[in-house]
């Protein structure tokens, strides 16, 4: 009797023991699992020229550029959320000339979605992009007059298509047949131009104001987007993002494009250098000259638009 008692009491006791040791065990060795992945980056990029005695000739300069890029990305099976902010200004200062806006931009960019099949590369998705800037541009050397400024003008782009999406070859493809386009203008100066192409202001023969131009222009169109990103050699990542819009109702066939192609060159974990250039064309956006040089600027019509950057920056990462 006592034999099955000790027995029976060891037994007891042996499994009580393991099972709270495997209770402890799995609750310090499994952690709640994440479906978000966080980004945040801000990079300095600097250029500086300097001479003295040069005979060539040149102006001292420097310039700078703050950018910051904040991204919080959601996938699980079936449903991705992936956002986006990208925020940038720079300035440049020349030998005897003003200090000069080179850069400046505010963009928000969400896309949701949804797959039926967890194997599967494409999704249905919704888009949302917003785009406008921090300060007011100029026609330099004319600071009089602003040709832009904040929320004038400002870009929101919301469709529903189809995205592939390839995250070992890091390749985007996005299709909208319906994606919505808003501008607007909210400096009535600039909307009573016209400016960005929405409805300028209608004045008399007297030359009084009848109607205030408008502050917003609505399109409805197609929106085809691609983003793709490789090592060209090492240490040199590429990037290349395009967009094409054209709208239904507005002389359809008409392409805005929007090109970047960008090549990060990592020297170490925080030195980093960057070359890059941005193509646009957008026939909304009529470029301004001042023709008789009388501080008077005119539209002359759309006309491509390009951009060209290289320096080398500080990475901070948070």
């Amino acid at each position: 009797m006592r034999l099955n008692f000790f027995l029976f009491f060891t037994i007891f006791y042996t499994f009580k023991t393991t099972a709270s040791i495997s209770k402890d065990t799995l609750s310090i060795d499994s952690p709640p699992v994440s479906h978000w992945e966080e980004t945040n980056n801000f990079r300095l990029i600097f250029t500086q020229n300097s001479f003295v005695n040069w005979s060539s000739g040149g102006n001292n300069s420097i310039s700078g550029i703050a950018k910051i890029n904040i991204k919080r990305d959601y996938k699980n099976n079936h449903k991705v959320w992936q956002n986006e902010l990208k925020a940038c200004y720079g300035l440049n200062k020349e030998a005897r000339r003003e200090l000069r806006k080179t850069e400046d931009l505010i963009e928000l960019n969400s896309t949701f979605g949804y797959r039926k099949d967890i194997t599967s590369k494409w999704y249905t998705s919704a888009k949302f992009n917003f785009k406008t800037q921090f300060a007011n541009g100029y026609k330099y050397p004319n600071k009089d007059k602003p040709i832009s400024k904040f929320f004038s003008p400002a870009y929101n782009f919301f469709g529903v298509g189809s995205e592939y999406f390839s995250k070992e070859n890091e390749l985007k493809v996005y299709i909208s047949p319906l994606t919505n386009k808003m501008t607007f203008v909210y400096n009535q100066i600039l909307a009573n131009e016209g400016a960005f192409g929405v409805a300028r202001a209608i004045y008399d023969t007297e030359g009084d104001l009848v109607t205030s131009g408008e502050n917003l222009k609505m399109e409805v169109g197609t929106y085809i987007s691609s983003e793709w990103k490789t090592m060209v050699m090492e240490n040199i990542k590429m990037s290349n993002k395009l967009i094409l819009y054209s709208d239904y109702l507005n002389k359809y066939g008409n392409i805005d494009v929007n090109w970047e192609m960008n090549f990060d060159m990592t020297i170490n974990k925080h030195i980093t250098a960057n070359v890059g250039t941005h193509f646009l064309y957008d026939d909304d956006v009529k470029s301004k000259k001042d023709q008789n040089n009388d501080g008077i600027l005119v539209s002359v019509g759309p006309k491509i638009q390009l951009k060209q950057m290289l320096g080398v920056g500080v990475l901070y990462s948070f």
